[in-house]
């Protein structure tokens, strides 16, 4: 029996150490090959989006969901789900701790590599912001909705041009949260496994986490998972825009006004949090009709801030990177 109980522990402990970086050089090469690989490969296509985690698990959610069920059956689905999602790599990544061969360290990388690729998205989020501007500067709105439906729930194609640009605004804030602080949040804490998991969680609440008598008890625990693992990231990401406001020449001290009165001013206990920021940086009001008002109309809402707005995104992700890279290496001088 305590045979037993002993390797059982040492086979969790092999596998949560599996998931952590051989060594600080190894952990901080693999982040910067899968950022890179981010800039040269931004969008999936064919079978490289057929086997993505995100399109996989929003798959899975959606087949599984049973409108109108309780939140019993709500905490199964989810939990089947991040459990069929993390297992591989998991596995994968044990495999490689207990081969503990010459070749192991160049295998983890690899493997890391290519989780962390898939647990963030920073060029593809700028790229659709931009197209956004560009199209909205050009007078495309039929364009500039296409694009702005790509970041956004709503539908923009219902909307006056200064709430699709509005949108798109908001939608670059939150994605800065969920698709890039977020996940990197979890790299230093949680190994290669903690970005991953972030993005299963936070796929599975755009999935069914919605406040609807049909979602809303079943996508109750997805949407408390998300918004958990959000918590210190949306703040977090909020700071990130009211410094980058300041570097890039923006009106800082108003991003950090609007950020303390506006931030609960949304029905996510998040989302809030970088979208006031972001209004106050750009002097703009951003409105989700009949839901929230953030901000004060000193700027008129333009293609000009939605270049601002990609601008802030992209030195909060700088700055993040920074941020996650001192972390790292703390982790590995004090632990």
């Amino acid at each position: 029996m305590i045979e037993e109980l002993s390797r059982g522990f040492e086979a969790v402990f092999s596998t949560l150490k599996a998931i952590y970086p051989p060594s600080l050089a190894i952990g901080l090469f693999a982040l910067l090959l899968a950022i890179l690989l981010d800039l040269l490969y931004p969008r999936h296509r064919g079978l490289m989006l057929r086997v993505h985690p995100v399109h996989t698990c929003f798959l899975m959610a959606k087949r599984l969901m049973r409108p109108y069920a309780g939140r019993a059956y709500g905490v199964i689905l989810a939990l089947t789900c991040i459990l069929v999602h993390l297992t591989p790599p998991m596995a994968m990544l044990t495999a490689i701790y207990l081969a503990g061969s010459w070749a192991a360290p160049i295998l983890w990388l690899t493997a890391a590599t290519c989780i962390l690729k898939l647990s963030f998205s920073i060029r593809l989020l700028a790229e659709i912001g931009l197209r956004v501007g560009d199209c909205a500067r050009a007078g495309d709105w039929k364009d500039a909705r296409f694009w702005a439906q790509q970041l956004v729930r709503r539908d923009v194609y219902s909307l006056d041009e200064e709430h699709v640009l509005s949108a798109a605004v908001e939608s670059l804030a939150e994605s800065l949260v969920d698709g890039i602080v977020s996940p990197l949040f979890y790299y230093p804490l949680l190994g290669v496994i903690g970005p991953y998991l972030q993005r299963i969680v936070n796929t599975l609440d755009g999935a069914i986490g919605f406040r609807s008598s049909e979602f809303e008890r079943v996508g109750w625990f997805s949407a408390k998972l998300d918004t958990i693992m959000n918590y210190l990231p949306a703040r977090l990401s909020a700071l990130y825009i009211i410094f980058s406001s300041l570097l890039l020449g923006h009106d800082w001290r108003g991003a950090w006004r609007i950020w303390r009165r506006d931030h609960d001013g949304t029905e996510s206990l998040n989302a809030g949090h970088p979208m006031s920021a972001m209004a106050g940086a750009l002097g703009v009001k951003l409105e989700k009709m009949g839901h929230y008002v953030l901000g004060d109309p000193i700027n008129s809402l333009d293609w000009r801030r939605v270049y601002d707005a990609v601008r802030i995104v992209v030195c909060s992700t700088i700055l993040h990177l920074i941020l996650v890279t001192a972390a790292m290496i703390m982790v590995y001088k004090w632990f």
